[in-house]
Formats: C-alpha cells, sequence, structure tokens
C-alpha cells in the first residue's frame, strides 16, 4: 500500500481514493489492512469491501454454528484448518495474536466506510454481522447485505442467478459511491 501511495501520481492513481477489497480469507486479510493503515497512519483509505470475509477465528472452534451454516462450500473444519494454516497454531486460544483477527480487535473507530456482504447460510455470516455492527458501533458508515439462501462464494460459482447479479451490483455500486461515480 505504501509503495502504490507514494507513486500514485506517476500512476495516475488518485491517493485519496485508495481502498481495499477481498473475498474470503482475502476478505479478512482486507480488514486487517484497512486496521494496519489506521494505526500506522501512513497510508489513508478511503473504503474497505469486505465479501463473505473471514474475521474471527473462534468461529468452528470456540463456537459451532446452526447446523444449516457452513454446510456448502467452506466447512467448520475448512475455516479450523484455513485459521490453523494462516496463524500457525490452534485458532480460538487466548494466545492467537489480536493484529491477525479482525474480530479480535478491540477499537474498530477511524476505519473506512465498508462494504461487508455475506450468505445466510455461509459459515462467516455471524461474524461478519457481527463486524458490521460493531463497526456501526464506531461510527463507521457500514453497508451490510446479507444475502437470503446464499452459501459461501455463492457468486462466483452460481453467478447466473439474479441473487448473484443483484449481489454483485450491490457491491460493484457501493465501489462507485465510495469513489465518487453513479452507481448504475
Amino acid at each position: 500500500m505504501k509503495w502504490l501511495y507514494h507513486r500514485a501520481g506517476a500512476m495516475g492513481v488518485d491517493r485519496q481514493r485508495l481502498g481495499v477489497m477481498g473475498e474470503s480469507a482475502g476478505g479478512g486479510l482486507a480488514a486487517i489492512l484497512a486496521i494496519m493503515a489506521r494505526d500506522r497512519g501512513q497510508v489513508p483509505l478511503s473504503f474497505q469491501c469486505l465479501i463473505y470475509p473471514m474475521l474471527d477465528d473462534r468461529t468452528g472452534s470456540l463456537r459451532q454454528p446452526p447446523p444449516h451454516v457452513g454446510v456448502f462450500a467452506w466447512t467448520v473444519p475448512d475455516n479450523v484448518f484455513g485459521w490453523r494454516s494462516f496463524l500457525g497454531q490452534q485458532p480460538g486460544t487466548d494466545s492467537v495474536p489480536v493484529a491477525a483477527v479482525p474480530a479480535r480487535t478491540r477499537d474498530l473507530s477511524g476505519l473506512p466506510p465498508a462494504f461487508i456482504g455475506v450468505g445466510s447460510i455461509d459459515l462467516f455470516v455471524d461474524e461478519d454481522v457481527t463486524y458490521a455492527r460493531r463497526l456501526i458501533d464506531a461510527g463507521i458508515m457500514t453497508e451490510l447485505h446479507v444475502v437470503p439462501g446464499a452459501f459461501h462464494g455463492f457468486d462466483g460459482s452460481a453467478r447466473e442467478t439474479s441473487v448473484a447479479r443483484h449481489f454483485t451490483r450491490a457491491k460493484r455500486n457501493a465501489l462507485r459511491r465510495a469513489f465518487g461515480e453513479a452507481p448504475t
């Protein structure tokens, strides 16, 4: 981010309109990046777009989801494996570094506006809704979309469905609004 920020002018990039975006584990990394950017104060971000982000290592390790959630595409064992691979240790323990897990970050104030999208039967639905609520409580402009009946990665694997098309349009319009363009 610092590299892009310092070379933005030469690259024709407006450094006042930089944002982060990611899906799944990448959504979690985008959230971590937004928190780090705020904490370090070196690169001001104007937006974060988090698509079914993986935000809380305790999902599936300490907290079990409802039986209908996390059955398709990304399951509890997948999640525990993913977090263990990322953290290099068992997820859900007190020794997990807070900086590696967005949901464990206490202070969410001062972060850029956020778009968060997740399906209602995605394993991440509870952690994503909770994170969105915490952002709102911290005074962060937050747009949350919980897509009825949608599973993890639905917009990629079922992209021709009306639900996926509607979600993609909502995401695109949020990005347009964030960067000063008219929604379509």
